[in-house]
């Protein structure tokens, strides 16, 4: 049988690939131990704290190992595939490269014959059903006390036989999340009995050895007699029916967009101003548009034009477009607009944002937009595209919510957060006529923006608006 040697095999390490990340969570592997593998070739998809990012191998080879399985967060620098790069070794060559541990720890017993097409193991899935032994694990000997070692050292004078060190327990059976769980309710995983395949303890028995320690405390109310009449019922928190509930883990997209979120609410002291305007001739002209061979095939709405208006606001007040230097005490004024668009997508909500959107004419805007909804959508918007951000537009109207109080993005100074557009009676040339009409929410950063930057801002974005001839004049 042709065997694989440690140097013929790489190790491929989860890599950084955001700025900062320090974890992601693997979605989907592409390949399977046996398979072989290019330069270049995707391998598995992982979701970091920004986006969902393919990630592709470095190197040529034999897919030998797979050492983490779907599902499992993963620590930035810690080996997720190993690829034999020398080649040609068959598929269970892996799984016997795998067990040079049990062969040092018993050197006189013969070697177990693997059986046949035998693939390498996924960590935390256990061993394969037709295997009948486990490899034992790496764990420190608890050392002999010093009375012993004594003891051991005259036995030792005088000929007789030594002291063994007395071995460590063996670790209990669980994937990280269950052993997190356990953690977190104060449970010894040691003192569980597993249900799992091949001893490997459960959520469910996590959840059913933490619920009678929690019930201890309420025993002797119910035994004394001075006790409430009501019975004290037990702490939600430790049990749930998971017939009629469901428990899902908050990671990835959703725990850096709550982290990011309440960070803001209580760091920058957050002002929102909100006004109404008469949006009928903006929707006309996107009709108009529509129809201009210079944005054929380009992605023609309100909101693009929203957008623009914007920009055309920041151009004429720029103090609004800044960020605030909390260590250094310093007020950062940008000379750019990085225009951020808020995205809801199944991971949670993103905010990838178009760089230097202020050079961009209106059909590049457009042809901007277009690319940035179309890939958020897709789920493929990379961490690179998130990053940077200096102002943001969010549209809660295509929910057919008629405004918000809009949270701001860290690092960012104000966001416009755009309502429903409705044919509503509205006041026109002293007539009453049904006009289309919206409602804008601008919050800023009351540090840096105070009341009459905000208030200029909001009133330059209404009154493109409501005349967008004004984009000509102002732009």
């Amino acid at each position: 049988m042709t065997t694989m040697t440690e140097a013929s095999v790489r190790e491929f390490k989860m890599p950084d690939v955001g700025e900062g990340l320090t974890e992601a969570e693997i979605l989907k592997w592409y390949v399977q131990p046996g398979d072989t593998v290019t330069d270049g070739q995707v391998v598995c998809e992982v979701e970091t704290a920004k986006a969902a990012v393919e990630l592709p191998i470095p190197y040529d080879g034999v897919v030998r190992a797979l050492h983490f399985p779907e599902g499992t967060t993963v620590d930035v620098g810690t080996s997720i595939i190993a690829v034999d790069v020398a080649g040609g070794a068959p598929a269970e060559a892996p799984a016997a490269a795998a067990e040079p541990v049990a062969a040092a720890a018993a050197p006189a017993e013969e070697p177990e014959a693997q059986p046949q097409g035998r693939q390498p193991v996924l960590v935390g899935y256990g061993v394969a059903a037709s295997s009948t032994k486990r490899r034992p694990r790496k764990g420190p000997e608890i050392g002999v006390p010093p009375a012993a070692q004594a003891l051991q050292s005259e036995l030792n004078g005088h000929g007789a036989a030594t002291v063994p060190a007395v071995p460590a327990q063996p670790r209990p059976l669980a994937k990280p999340p269950v052993r997190k769980l356990a953690k977190d309710l104060g449970v010894d995983l040691a003192a569980i009995v597993p249900s799992g395949p091949d001893g490997i303890i459960t959520r469910e028995d996590v959840h059913a050895a933490a619920a009678p320690q929690a019930a201890e405390p309420v025993a002797p109310a119910v035994e004394a007699p001075a006790a409430a009449p009501a019975p004290v019922a037990a702490p939600a928190v430790t049990s749930y029916d998971g017939a009629r509930e469901t428990r899902i883990p908050v990671k990835g997209v959703r725990k850096a967009t709550a982290q990011a979120m309440i960070g803001s609410a209580f760091t920058a002291p957050h002002v929102t101003e909100f006004v109404t305007v008469d949006v009928t001739r903006t929707m006309k002209l996107v009709e108009e548009l529509k129809q201009d061979k210079e944005f054929q095939g380009l992605r023609v709405n309100p909101l693009l034009l929203i957008a623009k208006a914007l920009l055309v606001a920041i151009k004429r007040n720029p103090d609004i477009n800044a960020s605030w230097d909390e260590a250094n005490q310093e007020i950062v004024l940008k000379h750019y607009v990085n225009l951020g668009i808020a995205a809801a997508t199944p991971r949670g909500l993103i905010v990838p944002n178009i760089k230097d959107a202020h050079a961009k004419t209106l059909p590049q805007l457009s042809e901007a937009l277009s690319e940035l909804v179309s890939t958020a959508r897709e789920g493929k918007t990379s961490p690179a595209a998130m990053q940077g951000g200096t102002v943001t537009i969010t549209n809660v109207g295509v929910f057919g919510v008629d405004t918000g109080t809009p949270i701001l993005n860290p690092g960012e100074s104000a966001i416009l957060a755009v309502g429903a557009i409705k044919l509503q009676p509205w006041v026109h040339k002293g007539k009453v006529k049904p006009r289309q009409v919206t409602t804008l929410a601008l919050s800023f950063d009351h540090r840096l923006v105070d009341g009459e930057l905000g208030s200029k801002v909001l009133a330059d974005v209404a009154a493109i608006l409501e005349e967008p001839k004004r984009l000509i004049s102002w732009a």
